[in-house]
């Protein structure tokens, strides 16, 4: 693990958002740019020297896993995105995606696939990949993945429930999936793989539940994420972990202490001078700032994003934790407030220094 080189990045007193997004909308075309690996390459190229970072984070696209497994088992791609599974997939599932593990992608995802290639064979640039976390994709797979959570976390078992044995299931698909996509990533020339687990938060899992000795967080989260961490690294690849969730304490803990990723990213919804005190020094934190409100000037005005940035970065400065400053997630072009959100980043990435 290049664990030093982003303790390096934050000791030099690095910050940036994950903003790729802001770039392609500028562009002619960007649904075609898309599809075009080399093209999508120089957009992240190009947002990741705008805001000056090494660092080239792909476009946070969280729906081409989903649609990579549900197309490996014959679903229309039409159907994807509003699509759940019914009853608890088969032994067959799963049997299938192993078999397919280095099939073909489709033209979307081999295109994000791609762009990280660009960057690994044409760019300065470290690079980065991205997928869904397996927990965050198993919730999309199910229409309601809270009932048989809560009711796994009551010690309820898939022998004994229909949903509870879906959940588990899918969350058994997204696990291959995830692994199959953050593989051929990394073939491509990945160095790190943000993985961005969303639905980790205490919305699906019951703090109460987990305080009270259940296992569900376990089970469904930090399970599988340690068993993608080993995958990463013996390919050499680094773990980036995003969760801009409502997370807890004990959340923020176990992810430090269990995960133990090179960098850790949080949402605003957590003091992230308190993350400090939770994850072990050698953690990067990383964000995060409420960049979801920066298209409002009624919610976020300008003024306060300048003393956000500069109270984050002093609050973090005593903490004396290692910290990058940054978006609380991706940020995302919105259609007439682009200029305002633009000029909230400007302010982000300058006060304070």
């Amino acid at each position: 693990m290049a664990r030093e080189y982003y303790l390096r990045l934050a000791a030099q007193g690095l910050r940036f958002p994950i903003g790729a997004d802001l770039v392609l909308a500028e562009q002619p075309d960007p649904e075609a740019i898309k599809h075009d690996g080399a093209r999508l390459g120089e957009v992240i190229a190009a947002a990741a020297r705008r805001f000056g970072t090494p660092l080239a984070i792909p476009l946070m696209d969280l729906r081409l896993e989903k649609a990579d497994l549900l197309g490996l088992l014959g679903v229309p791609a039409n159907d994807v995105d509003g699509f759940h599974f019914e009853r608890p997939p088969g032994e067959e599932a799963a049997a299938r995606l192993e078999a397919a593990f280095d099939a073909p992608f489709s033209p979307r995802h081999r295109a994000h696939i791609e762009s990280v290639r660009y960057i690994a064979e044409r760019t300065e640039l470290w690079p980065v990949g991205m997928t869904i976390g397996p927990f965050s994709l198993a919730t999309k797979l199910a229409a309601d993945p809270i009932t048989p959570i809560a009711l796994a976390g009551m010690g309820v078992t898939a022998e004994e429930d229909e949903g509870v044995r879906l959940i588990e299931r899918c969350l058994a698909l997204a696990e291959q999936a995830v692994a199959r996509s953050a593989a051929a990533q990394i073939r491509a020339g990945a160095r790190a793989m943000l993985v961005c687990e969303p639905a980790a938060n205490a919305v699906y899992l019951s703090p109460k539940q987990i305080a009270g000795g259940s296992d569900i967080f376990e089970r469904f989260v930090l399970g599988p994420n340690l068993r993608l961490k080993q995958r990463l690294e013996a390919a050499g690849a680094d773990l980036i972990f995003h969760d801009c969730g409502q997370t807890t304490a004990e959340m923020v803990r176990e992810f430090g202490r269990r995960l133990h990723p090179a960098i850790l990213s949080l949402g605003s919804s957590q003091k992230l001078w308190e993350a400090a005190a939770l994850a072990p020094k050698d953690v990067v934190l990383y964000g995060n700032l409420p960049t979801k409100s920066f298209y409002s000037d009624a919610v976020m005005p300008l003024e306060r994003v300048e003393q956000l940035t500069r109270e984050l970065l002093e609050r973090m400065r005593q903490a004396g934790h290692p910290h990058i400053l940054g978006s609380e997630c991706d940020v995302l072009e919105a259609p007439e407030a682009g200029d305002r959100i633009r000029r909230k980043i400007r302010a982000m990435l300058e006060s304070g220094r």
